[in-house]
């Protein structure tokens, strides 16, 4: 794999001999798609690095989200970049981006498109036309998505779960690549609608952003408050993405791999024979299967992020936080003793060993 480039980094694009395993990923052997998606991890850090001081654990689970095909929920205070990051990451792959800005009056059909009625200026028949909205690109950001009621939250279930969208009694498949990048701010709670367990199932990471270091707030306030860099550079396509794509499925699992993140998720849930006592009294409902599902395809994506040919143990466990922490309702009990599902996951983590 490419060595990690600094926040700071401002190293070209240009040729190199890492480019023909880019070019070739689309006909390229597993083996060698893996060492593509290498050299490609590296470049699109440092692209990202023109414009993102830092945030080096965030990077890796956006592109951990996108490589296994899923969605990603960010969470953190404003001010921390998030918005900026996933617009940066669509030009950097040159994929198609769409913003909605969730507000409490926004209604269903903003989201997916209406029909319209217009008229055949030939035939002065009067017909309606389907106007597709934002839903329909490659990467939506979808900021504050919890400043909208749950009935046009459910807006993007669908085309979460399915990659298409139904409207006015008609089908449309969503273009691939498609991912769903939310922000969620956690304070100013007042006029917020909690993502309802369903759709917060559908994303395959809860993405904490917290707060730079002192080294990398420096660099942050140097940076915006001198004459803009230069724009970030298109590192893949959109060809090229969905052949290292569709190379995660094919990662082999162990089956020791795969009976430990299936035996964390069954510990979350107080009513299982593995639960603990801690389980029973601080969690009301546990992970689903669904969980596991997401243990696997991200663990399969951070081993060739990483350049290895197999997923590992640690790959599971170190996903296991942003994987289970939207996944487990707290009981009252828990709110009441201010243990969050934080806490709970560490302690999963602790006593379930592999």
């Amino acid at each position: 794999m490419s060595p990690r480039v600094s926040a700071d980094g401002h190293a070209p694009v240009g040729e190199s001999d890492d480019a023909a395993p880019l070019a070739k990923a689309v006909e390229a052997s597993d083996v060698e798609r893996v060492k593509a998606l290498g050299v490609a991890r590296g470049k699109i850090e440092a692209q990202l690095g023109r414009r993102i001081v830092g945030q080096d654990e965030v990077i890796e689970l956006m592109l951990i989200a996108l490589f296994a095909r899923g969605h990603g929920l960010f969470v953190g205070v404003p001010g921390l970049a998030k918005t900026l990051l996933i617009t940066t990451l669509a030009e950097v792959l040159s994929l198609k981006s769409s913003r909605i800005q969730f507000t409490p009056d926004l209604m269903p059909t903003d989201i997916t498109g209406t029909d319209v009625l217009e008229d055949d200026r030939e035939t002065g028949q009067r017909r309606f036309r389907f106007v597709q909205g934002p839903v329909f690109t490659n990467i939506l950001l979808a900021d504050e998505i919890n400043r909208t009621p749950p009935k046009t939250q459910a807006a993007l279930l669908q085309a979460m779960a399915e990659g298409r969208v139904t409207a006015a009694g008609r089908t449309y498949p969503l273009e691939q690549p498609y991912v769903v990048f939310a922000t969620q701010n956690p304070i100013e709670q007042e006029g917020t609608y909690p993502l309802p367990e369903a759709q917060l199932d559908r994303f395959l990471f809860q993405i904490d952003v917290g707060y730079p270091s002192a080294e990398d707030e420096i660099e942050i306030v140097r940076r915006t408050t001198a004459p803009a860099a230069s724009e970030p550079e298109s590192v893949l396509g959109k060809e090229e993405i969905l052949a290292l794509q569709a190379l995660v499925p094919r990662v082999p699992v162990a089956p020791h791999v795969l009976a430990h993140a299936v035996a964390l998720v069954r510990a979350s849930r107080p009513t299982d024979e593995s639960a603990s006592e801690r389980v029973k009294k601080y969690v009301a409902f546990g992970a689903g299967p669904r969980a596991s599902q997401a243990l696997i395809a991200g663990a399969k994506a951070r081993a060739v992020l990483d350049g290895r040919f197999a997923a590992e143990v640690d790959d599971v466990r170190a996903l296991a936080l942003p994987v289970l922490r939207h996944r487990i309702v707290p009981s009252f009990r828990a709110e009441a003793d201010g243990v969050r599902p934080r806490t709970i996951v560490e302690e999963l983590l602790e006593t379930t060993k592999p």
